[in-house]
């Protein structure tokens, strides 16, 4: 599924216009990307939580030339499903 797709089936199952489900899903994914930025977590109850991950300084090797690089610490999105939502994608 990808964004157009999940608009229509927002518009579709909540009885909104396309525009209107489109700005529903941006304000959800600004709002997940906001808290983040604010180094907050993100909990929705049954479906899992949204989070920031420090990673580490590391060392690591450019596949075109071969040669070791080194990769700087850096901070990624991170995201563990909940118990509800594991269990229904079994």
């Amino acid at each position: 599924m990808n964004k157009k797709e999940m608009i229509e089936m927002v518009a579709k199952d909540v009885g909104l216009t396309k525009k209107q489900a489109n700005q529903a899903v941006d304000s959800i994914f600004h709002g997940i990307e906001k808290e983040l930025k604010r180094k907050r977590k993100v909990t929705l109850v049954g479906f899992g939580t949204f989070s920031v991950k420090k990673r580490k300084a590391r060392k690591g090797i450019n596949p075109q030339t071969g040669e070791a690089i080194k990769i700087k610490a850096s901070k990624v999105p991170h995201f563990k499903p909940g118990a509800k939502f594991k269990q229904s994608v079994n």
